[in-house]
C-alpha cells in the first residue's frame, strides 16, 4: 500500500514535469522581435510527433514502464471560436502533451492515470496564449483553462471538477511581471527547440503553470555523443532548477534533459529524481508531417 502511495504521487509528479520534461530556455524578447508578416520557420512546423517511454525506478522496483508519453505540434489557422485574447495573422501553433499510464503501473498496482496539455501559441513571439488540461487520476477528474492576456499582463487560470459541476471553480490570477513572452508546461517544451543552446550557458525563462508565475533557473552542463533511437548524436545536457522553495516544485530532486546538438534540438532522454524516486524518459518515435 505505502509502494501504491508513493506511485500515486510519483504518477502526479512525473505527469506535470516530465510530459514537458520542463525543456527551459533563454526568453531574450529583443531576439524574436519581428513583423506580424515575417515568415515562421520552426524546426517542427507544419507539423511533428514525438513518442516516448518512461520507466520508473525506487529501491528494489527496477525500470517497470510506466507511461507512454506523446508530444505533437502544429501550426493551423487561428480557430473563430479561440478564447485566447492575441491571433496571428500568420496563424497559431498548436502544441499538445499527452501521458497514459501503462504496464506493471496498472497491473500491479490498479493506478491509471492520464493527463493531457493543449497550449495555443503566437508562433512569432512564441508567447503562449492559452493552455487547457485534463487530467484523470483514477476516478478523479479535473479540467482547467489559462488565458495570457498581454494587454493586463496577466494570467487567469480556472479549474473545474467534471464529476461536480455544482461546486465552484477555482480561479487564480498572477501578474505576468512584465515578461516578454511568458511559456506553459507545453509551450516551453518546444520553445527552446528554437532557441540557440551553448555549453557552459546559465539563463533564465517565464514559466507559469496553475496560474502561478516562476522564474526558473537553467543550466547547459555537457556536451557528449549518446546513443538514442535517431542513432549516435552528438547532445547537450541541459539542467534546469525546478525544485525547492518558491519554484514549480516542492522538496529536493532534480532534472536534466539531453537535446540533440543539431538545429532540430530533439529532446532524445530526460531523467528526473526526487525522494519518491527516479523517471528515465527516452525516445521511441518521431515522424514529421513537413515536407522534405
Amino acid at each position: 500500500m505505502m509502494l501504491a502511495l508513493h506511485l500515486r504521487k510519483f504518477a502526479a509528479f512525473t505527469v506535470i514535469l516530465s510530459l514537458c520534461a520542463l525543456m527551459l530556455a533563454r526568453a531574450s524578447a529583443s531576439e524574436r522581435q519581428k513583423t506580424e508578416t515575417a515568415p515562421v520557420r520552426l524546426p517542427f512546423a507544419p507539423a511533428e510527433e514525438l513518442v516516448y517511454e518512461g520507466e520508473f525506478t525506487k529501491a528494489l522496483i527496477r525500470s517497470i514502464d510506466i507511461a507512454d508519453l506523446r508530444f505533437t505540434a502544429k501550426l493551423e489557422p487561428a480557430a473563430s471560436n479561440d478564447k485566447s485574447q492575441e491571433k496571428s495573422s500568420t496563424g497559431n501553433l498548436r502544441l499538445t502533451v499527452d501521458a497514459v499510464s501503462k504496464g506493471l503501473l496498472i497491473k500491479l498496482f490498479k493506478l491509471r492515470f492520464r493527463q493531457r496539455i493543449e497550449s495555443t501559441v503566437d508562433p512569432i513571439s512564441f508567447a503562449v496564449l492559452q493552455t487547457t488540461k485534463l487530467d484523470e487520476q483514477g476516478d478523479r477528474r479535473r479540467t482547467s483553462e489559462a488565458v495570457f492576456d498581454r494587454t493586463t499582463g496577466k494570467v487567469v487560470w480556472t479549474e473545474r471538477d467534471p464529476n461536480n459541476p455544482a461546486r465552484e471553480p477555482r480561479v487564480v490570477s498572477s501578474e505576468l511581471g512584465g515578461a516578454a513572452a511568458v511559456q506553459d508546461l507545453a509551450s516551453v517544451f518546444y520553445f527552446l527547440r528554437t532557441q540557440n543552446l551553448v555549453l557552459g550557458q546559465s539563463f533564465e525563462i517565464t514559466v507559469s503553470d496553475s496560474g502561478r508565475v516562476y522564474r526558473v533557473p537553467v543550466h547547459v552542463v555537457e556536451r557528449k555523443k549518446i546513443k538514442s533511437v535517431i542513432g549516435e548524436v552528438y547532445a547537450l545536457k541541459v539542467e534546469p532548477e525546478v525544485f525547492g522553495d518558491g519554484r514549480l516544485m516542492r522538496g529536493k530532486g532534480k532534472v536534466s534533459i539531453w537535446f540533440t546538438e543539431d538545429a532540430r534540438h530533439i529532446p532524445v532522454r530526460a531523467h528526473i529524481s526526487n525522494e519518491m524516486g527516479s523517471l528515465d524518459i527516452k525516445l521511441k518515435s518521431i515522424s514529421s508531417g513537413a515536407k522534405a
